[in-house]
């Protein structure tokens, strides 16, 4: 709000000209007017019928950062279409400070029942309840006309159907409402429409407490304590109180209620620091006499600030029981009392964030039926309760469904009775196992797991503080079976009924997480024994709901599953690897890329954005992701590796990977230990793609990359042929098909509920094309039919793209390695069941050579808040060790490429036959005769080189040249021991003299 100034002359003359026309309009806005005290209260309808209040009254207020005085100052009134303006001068304490109230009396009238609060000033206007005009002058002289000149008037409202009021005229009001500026008296906009509303009237006076405006609302004091706390006669009690206050410390507690012997507020724990929370008991002695006692309890904190709450304590005998626990839960998933109030008995088991468990202790030794269930109630019902009560309650049972679930759970809620019987009873756990067919039937019950059970997955650890548990890693279904098969179908049930959630008990992100170990992690694979607790169901982490276990004892994990090394393969002459490293960008969320450059953005498609960046938030992460990234490859050590959701950012993302697994490698040399494969023609229009790095101390390039642009592919697949060092080729492909997510809720490419997830009709398509129309072209611009295929194919083993593939010869090399050694192969954990969608396919021609495949598990068995994320973790427990660098475990190959020959000229006698001269061709002619002189057959084709041929001599039909020498290829595929080859020789030459020739060597194979 501006200070009053003197309005220019064209303001007057306009406000002249607008009060000349007034009688000719229905209504007229003033021209802005701004004040540092304002009306923010108008009320006409006191002392009429119905009204709350006796008198008419006007509200001053001060929402300026400076003391106003205004003596000297009036409140008007006129009517609707009124000309002549009635006055109250103000008096009294004038002086307002910021957000100070001024309360202005008016007329009284006949009706209402209630005095305003103490007026700071009185007059005798007689307002009307529903229209006027009510103006705020800095002086006492009466205003002129229906519309006076703006610049004579502090303040003014125009409500109803008045015909001058700022902006847009205010609500018409009632005998009940009175027009209310907004926030208080804060909101000025010069506009009565907008600024103010109608509602009840709410008369305040300089001693009501400040409005600074602008000023930060000081946060109250928090107090929660139980409403009730019913007893039976002679059973001590106690209720649980706290007090919390975001900005204070709360340092006192006392009973500020009369004196009750045997009643008492105990256990006093101040809050530690500002935020913190208090905590007290109220303790009820069991000699206090059958009664109603009410009991305020006042918490204060160190800012002068006070807080009460009050607690009816009532001691008598407990309403009598209409149905046991049992009797409420049933024989089916729902209660037959459903939406009836029921008074129950039990002993509470556990308490939680929203409520407690309660036990019948004896049960009625039916297994279909539950001895307990859950009470859902408020923070104050939870107080008056303890581990081992012994309660008589009182509510409606109901029917719970989270979001997702197949069925319901049952509670007890809307409390309207807690009776305290006894304390100190212990409940005995019911022994349960997993598998289990139904835990509903156990729901609300405190049980024992009496077998170990196993981390299945720690994906929401961190934010939900969940551990998914199972007797045995479970296996997805499509990872064994081909889906639909009643295998299949019988796993996929089995898994079902094969979990159970253990859960924190506190419903929100957990201060600390819970349950790592001293290396800072707990993986999937490690177990728990004697696990003890109630039943519970509920939403999980990831959608859905399942039964959660509320522990009441510490579990203890048994780390079954170490993080290892890579993994030690049978000895070969090539090491591959895929690597999954969970969109690596080096521009970042927040619109920066490592460079330092803002305003940056992602490609995906035609459009480049921000928005379309996928991995680190900012550089910070991209720092802490790179270390695990780089500490994963250089662990393994593989001579290739094709990687997958990588930026599609050309060969500047992947390069940054290079030069700083380079630098790990050997540190401040400059030493080049990988280098990039040249990327492809076309690299897709997804935001991240493949690629490959290699050493060039163990490869050689052959020809360039190729890829697949078909548009079935927005991630086309990456072919590199190479040249090992005993000059064996062989191609590697990396792929990384359509993903799962995301689904389409038609179609073919809809989740078919086969277990294969949305998209497979589309990972179909890329893997026929791969292996029938991609692949050929590979092998045929090669000349090799050595080919390996790996990546994140997003199937499982058995899936049907998979199946496509292995259909056309290529060999599953985990089944044929991991699974084949008696192990489940796995590199990506979902849903608490195991899988792997990482592949290493080879074609027939390269299988044999293939002489060892694994994964190692450095990532899909960790928990995800340990990853380089910074952003919702209530712990950083990042370290730069080479876990959780993905959510894809890596998978390693190791290839013993087979040279394209050997000389085998020692298992071969040769017996060279005389070399005569034809005159009749003009040819030399003769033969040698090759013998197998080992035990084991030689494969061919057999290439026969002819060393230290004579000069001008030339071999005919020589196949070419090798080491300087004419060779002929014997097209023959064995030569078995003991069995000999005649081989026909040629020889023309030029000048005087015999052919002859030094040495004849034997190798398998090709040149």
């Amino acid at each position: 709000m501006k200070k009053i100034l003197p309005p220019p002359a064209r303001t007057v003359m306009a406000a002249a000209l607008l009060a000349g026309l007034s009688a000719h309009a229905a209504a007229v806005a003033v021209a802005p007017v701004s004040s540092q005290v304002v009306i923010s209260q108008v009320y006409g309808g006191g002392g009429n019928s119905g009204a709350k209040y006796k008198n008419d009254f006007i509200e001053l207020f001060n929402r300026g950062s400076t003391a106003v005085d205004i003596s000297g100052w009036s409140v008007q009134y006129a009517s609707a279409a009124g000309t002549s303006w009635q006055v109250t001068k103000l008096s009294g304490n004038t002086v307002l400070q910021p957000g100070q109230y001024f309360l202005v009396q008016e007329a009284v009238g006949t009706g209402g029942t209630d005095d305003l609060p103490t007026p700071d000033t009185t007059g005798t206007l007689a307002l009307s309840g529903t229209t006027g005009k009510v103006a705020l002058v800095a002086g006492t002289a009466a205003l002129a006309g229906g519309s006076p000149a703006v610049g004579s008037f502090a303040d003014l409202i125009g409500f109803g159907t008045a015909s001058y009021f700022e902006g847009t005229v205010a609500p018409t009001l009632s005998n009940t409402t009175a027009a209310l500026r907004a926030a208080g008296g804060c909101t000025d906009t010069d506009n009565n429409g907008a600024d103010f509303s109608s509602g009840a009237p709410a008369p305040r006076n300089r001693a009501s407490a400040l409005n600074v405006c602008g000023a930060p609302t000081a946060p109250p004091i928090v107090a929660t304590c139980p409403g009730n706390l019913s007893l039976a006669f002679g059973v001590n009690g106690v209720a649980d109180l706290s007090a919390t206050d975001a900005d204070g410390i709360v340092n006192s507690a006392i009973i500020t209620s009369a004196a009750v012997p045997g009643i008492s507020l105990v256990n006093f724990q101040p809050a530690s620091a500002a935020g913190g929370v208090a905590t007290a008991s109220l303790n009820v002695a069991a000699s206090v006499k059958a009664g109603t006692y009410p009991v305020t309890v006042k918490f204060g904190n160190d800012q002068t600030q006070e807080a009460s709450c009050a607690i009816s304590v009532a001691i008598s005998a407990p309403a009598g029981i209409t149905h046991t626990i049992p009797q409420i839960q049933g024989e089916g998933d729902a209660s037959p009392y459903a939406g009836t109030v029921q008074t129950t008995e039990g002993v509470v088991t556990a308490k939680v964030g929203s409520g407690f468990f309660l036990q019948d202790p004896d049960g009625d030794g039916n297994p279909l039926t539950s001895d307990g269930m859950f009470v859902f109630t408020t923070a104050g019902n939870i107080g008056t309760v303890q581990v081992g009560d012994k309660i008589r309650i009182t509510g409606t049972v109901s029917e719970y469904t989270p979001s997702g679930a197949s069925r319901s759970y049952t509670e007890l809620t809307t409390i309207t009775n807690i009776a305290k019987l006894a304390g100190g009873i212990s409940v005995t756990p019911t022994n349960v196992q997993l598998p289990h067919a139904n835990l509903g039937q156990v729901e609300g019950m405190l049980v024992r797991f009496s077998q170990p059970l196993t981390v299945s997955q720690l994906e929401f650890l961190g934010t939900r503080g969940e551990v998914t548990l199972s007797s045995g890693r479970l296996e997805i279904a499509s990872n064994r079976y081909r889906p639909g098969t009643p295998e299949a179908i019988a796993q996929a049930a089995a898994n079902q009924r094969n979990q159970i959630i253990l859960d924190d008990g506190i419903f929100t992100t957990p201060t600390t997480i819970p349950y790592l170990g001293d290396d800072g992690s707990l993986r999937a694979g490690d177990t728990v024994s004697g696990l003890t607790g109630v039943v519970d169901f509920g939403a999980k982490g990831g959608g859905g709901a399942g039964f959660k276990l509320q522990p009441t004892e510490a579990p203890v994990f048994s780390q079954d599953n170490p993080r290892t090394a890579p993994p030690a393969l049978a000895a070969g002459n090539i090491k591959v690897a895929s690597a999954n490293v969970l969109n690596y960008f080096t521009t970042f969320t927040n619109g920066t890329d490592v460079a330092g450059n803002t305003n940056a953005g992602c490609s995906l498609g035609s459009s480049i954005s921000k928005s379309n960046c996928r991995g680190a938030d900012n550089l910070n992460e991209f720092n802490r992701q790179t270390a695990k990234i780089v500490g994963e490859l250089k662990a393994i050590n593989a001579d290739v590796y094709g990687l997958m959701e990588i930026q599609n950012s050309g060969e500047y993302t992947v390069t940054k990977l290079v030069d700083a697994l380079n630098d790990a490698i050997a540190p401040g040399t400059g030493l080049k230990t990988y280098a990039v494969v040249p990327k492809p023609a076309a690299t897709g229009t997804d935001a991240i793609r493949v690629a490959m790095i290699y050493k060039p101390s163990a490869l050689t390039l052959v020809g360039g990359a190729l890829s697949d642009a078909d548009a079935i592919n927005n991630r086309p697949p990456m072919a590199q042929t190479f040249r090992a060092a005993n000059g064996a080729k062989f191609t590697l492909v990396v792929n990384h098909l359509k993903s799962k997510g995301s689904c389409p809720t038609g179609g073919a490419d809809a989740d078919q509920n086969d277990s294969q997830s949305c998209w497979n009709a589309t990972r179909i398509q890329q893997a026929k094309r791969l292996v029938n129309s991609f692949v050929p072209q590979v092998v045929a611009s090669a000349n090799d039919a050595r080919v390996l295929l790996i990546g994140d194919f997003n199937s499982y083993g058995f899936e049907d793209p998979i199946a496509a593939i292995t259909a056309t010869g290529y060999v599953n090399q985990l089944e044929r390695f991991v699974r084949g050694s008696g192990n489940m192969p796995y590199s990506f954990v979902f849903n608490g069941e195991t899988g792997y969608l990482d592949h290493a396919l080879a074609s027939p021609a390269l299988s044999p050579q293939v002489v060892d495949a694994a994964e190692w598990h450095n990532n899909a068995d960790e928990p995800t808040v340990i990853d380089y994320n910074t952003d919702g973790k209530p712990q950083d427990k990042y370290t730069s060790a080479p876990y959780r660098a993905s959510d894809h475990d890596p998978v390693v190959i190791s290839l013993n490429l087979q040279a394209p020959n050997t000389d085998v000229s020692a298992s071969i006698r040769t017996v060279a036959a005389p070399v005569v001269y034809n005159r009749a061709t003009a040819k030399w002619t003769g033969n040698v005769t090759l013998t197998n002189t080992g035990s084991t057959a030689l494969s061919g084709p057999f290439q026969v080189q002819f060393d230290g041929l004579v000069a001008g001599a030339t071999l005919v039909g020589s196949n070419g040249s090798h080491d300087g020498s004419p060779y002929l290829t014997i097209n023959q595929a064995t030569l078995a021991p003991g069995a000999s080859l005649t081989v026909p020789t040629a020889f023309t030459k030029t000048g005087t003299g015999s052919v002859t020739y030094s040495a004849v060597k034997i190798y398998s194979g090709n040149f």
